[in-house]
């Protein structure tokens, strides 16, 4: 009797596995995406930009703090300027001088044109009061001399004046130099981004290239992922793509096709199906539009988890419309939960 009990348990159990596996494969719903359309994970990402001194110094001042948003223009922090103010004051003195020695060459040139012109007016007395005998033609000889020579004098200032202007200029543009460096101890955000990293602290002193602070920049915000050779050469540049992350599985968030590459590679890590990793595969990159990003760069943080959705071009360049699940709702303000405080290309 044990040994019927026993049979009819495994029977119960068999039925039970086929029947499982039978509604897995012909009811469940599949999880592949509509025909037309492709999807791939990957993460919220953004550039890092590094904030970096140009010339060796000190700090003397950050004014950011590390999760601060800032602003294209917003100052960052400053380096001590005291021995390049020093630097520039004894420009100012050299262009000073040099002005001045201008100046002077200035008062030869005149100083050789009045001596010149008397010269050529003892010479043309000269040349009349020889016509009549009255002077020698030695003496007619030694004037046009003197004539000449107070010629190469004129023309030897005139020289002397363009060294000098030379030499101004020459110390007009070592004081620029020394303002640019000035201009240059004062760091500024290139572009609004959020403070990742403070590298540096007040009073320590830094190379020249040293980094002070690292930026995310909020100028792109991006995702990557990875499609197979049967979908990615049907990915057309600026179409239209859609981003949802994993906080916001009811939100879909608006995106363009930036970049599909030109050729296949090894599949990455984050490609985790058993099925995609054995095959090469095309990096494709969907960049969030900057007025979106725009709208919402404190709601906006990098490294999270999503899925990236594109459309497949058909054979004669057609898009078809997307699905009502994917289409952006109109709302006025992203849920604040878009993402974990992360570095790009973490997991959060």
């Amino acid at each position: 009797m044990s040994r019927k009990i026993s049979i009819a348990l495994v029977l119960v159990v068999l039925a039970a596995f086929i029947g499982f596996a039978a509604w897995k494969v012909l009811l469940a719903p599949s999880d592949l995406p509509p025909e037309g359309f492709a999807r791939g994970n990957g993460r919220i990402e953004a550039d890092l930009v590094d904030i970096s001194t140009r010339l060796a110094g000190r700090v003397a001042e950050i004014t950011v703090r590390e999760g601060d948003l800032v602003q294209a223009g917003d100052v960052l922090a400053v380096m001590d300027t005291a021995e390049l103010a020093a630097q520039s004051l004894k420009a100012q003195a050299a262009v000073a001088s040099a002005e001045a020695a201008v100046a002077v060459a200035q008062a030869s040139v005149a100083q050789a044109k009045a001596k010149l012109a008397l010269s050529q007016s003892e010479l043309s007395r000269a040349e009349s009061l020889s016509a009549r005998d009255v002077v020698s033609q030695a003496n007619l000889d030694i004037s046009r001399t003197q004539v000449q020579v107070d010629e190469a004098g004129l023309e030897a200032a005139m020289a002397g004046v363009v060294a000098k202007q030379r030499g101004v200029d020459a110390e007009t543009a070592n004081l620029r130099g020394i303002e640019t460096s000035i201009a240059d101890s004062t760091l500024y955000a290139p572009q609004s981004g959020r403070v990742l990293y403070r590298l540096a602290q007040p009073g320590e002193v830094l190379g020249g290239g040293g980094k002070v602070l690292t930026l995310v920049s909020l100028g792109d915000i991006y995702m990557e992922f990875f499609l197979p050779a049967s979908a990615a050469p049907r990915v057309l540049l600026g179409d239209e793509a859609r981003i949802i992350v994993d906080v916001m599985p009811d939100i879909s968030v608006p995106a363009v096709v930036s970049f599909v590459a030109p050729q296949a590679q090894f599949t990455p890590k984050q490609v985790e199906t058993v099925a995609e990793r054995e095959s090469l595969m095309f990096r494709i990159r969907v960049r969030i539009p900057q007025e979106l990003v725009a709208g919402h760069l404190a709601q906006v943080k990098t490294g999270v988890r999503g899925m990236a959705w594109v459309r497949l071009a058909g054979p004669d360049g057609t898009v078809l419309d997307w699905p009502t699940g994917l289409t952006p709702p109109l709302v006025p303000a992203l849920p604040a939960a878009i993402g974990g405080a992360v570095a790009p290309g973490t997991t959060p």
